[in-house]
C-alpha cells in the first residue's frame, strides 16, 4: 500500500514512515520540507496521488486557542478534502486521551476535538488513536507548570507512554480496516502525575519544589482524577518508564 503520512518527519512521524517501511509498505514522508504544506494545500494532490491511506500526525505550532484551532480547522479541512478527491480509502489521526473532557476549559483541546469532528464528518473512513502523553513530554509538563522556583500540579492519574509504542500503534491501525472510531493506547504504568514530577525532579537533581494542589490547570483545563488516564479497553504498552530514561540516556 502506498501510505503518506502527514507530519513525517516529526517525533511520531518519521517512526511510522520507518516502521512502514520496513514492513514493506510504500511510506511516504508528507511536511512541508517536502514540498506538501497542508495549510496552503501546496502538494497535497500530488503526494496523495495513488496512495490508499492517508496517517495525520501534524501538529499545531502553538497551544493558543485561536491558533490552534486555525491550525486544525484549516489543515484537517484541506487534508479531507484532498482525500476525497483522491479517493483514499482511509484516513489514521492521532489524538489525545482526554480530549473531549479538556476541550471546554483549553484552547488547544478545544482545537483537537474540532479536527476529531472534521474527520467524522467528513465521508472519509477513519480511525483515530487516542494515546496518553509522551514519556518525551514529562519535562515539558513540568515546565509549563512552573511558577517560579514551585511547580503546581494536580493529584490526579497519569499513565504516559513512549512514543515509540505510539508510532507503533499508529503503524498498525494504518493497515488495518477503517474503524470509524476512537481507540484509545496507553503505557503499562499509572502514576500520579505531581508525585511523578517530584520524582522526576530528585532524580534531575532539580531545586525545584512541587506543590500539590487539586486546582492546578493542565494547558488551562481543570483535572478531574482520571482525565488522563485510559478506559478500560485501551491498549497498553510495554515500554515502562525506567527503561524508557535508560534507552534514551544511551548515545546515538
Amino acid at each position: 500500500m502506498k501510505i503518506v503520512v502527514i507530519g513525517g518527519t516529526g517525533l511520531i512521524g518519521s517512526q511510522v514512515v520507518r516502521l512502514l517501511t520496513e514492513r514493506g509498505e510504500q511510506a511516504v514522508a508528507a511536511a512541508p520540507s517536502t514540498g506538501v504544506d497542508t495549510i496552503t494545500g501546496a502538494g497535497l494532490a500530488e503526494v496523495l496521488a495513488g496512495a490508499d491511506v492517508v496517517v495525520d500526525v501534524s501538529n499545531s505550532p502553538s497551544f493558543d486557542r485561536d491558533a490552534a484551532v486555525g491550525f486544525f480547522r484549516t489543515s484537517t479541512g484541506n487534508l479531507l478534502a484532498a482525500e476525497q478527491a483522491a479517493g483514499i480509502g482511509h484516513h489514521v489521526a492521532l489524538s489525545v486521551v482526554g480530549t473531549a473532557e479538556l476541550a471546554a476549559e483549553s484552547g488547544y483541546f478545544a482545537a483537537k476535538q474540532l479536527q476529531e469532528r472534521l474527520i467524522a464528518e467528513s465521508g472519509v473512513p477513519f480511525t483515530v488513536v487516542h494515546a496518553t502523553q509522551f514519556y518525551e513530554f514529562i519535562a515539558g509538563i513540568i515546565d509549563a507548570a512552573t511558577d517560579g522556583d514551585a511547580v503546581r500540579l494536580a493529584p490526579v492519574g497519569f499513565q504516559p507512554i513512549a512514543s515509540a509504542d505510539v508510532a507503533a500503534a499508529v503503524a498498525e491501525v494504518a493497515v488495518a480496516a477503517p474503524r470509524n472510531a476512537v481507540l484509545e493506547v496507553a503505557g503499562p504504568q499509572r502514576f500520579r502525575l505531581d508525585e511523578l514530577a517530584r520524582t522526576t525532579l530528585a532524580a534531575r537533581r532539580d531545586s525545584r519544589t512541587v506543590r500539590t494542589d487539586p486546582a492546578a490547570r493542565y494547558w488551562g483545563a481543570e483535572l478531574k482524577t482520571d482525565t488522563l488516564t485510559p478506559g478500560a479497553d485501551a491498549t497498553l504498552f510495554g515500554t515502562r518508564l525506567a527503561d524508557w530514561r535508560l534507552s534514551a540516556a544511551q548515545p546515538g
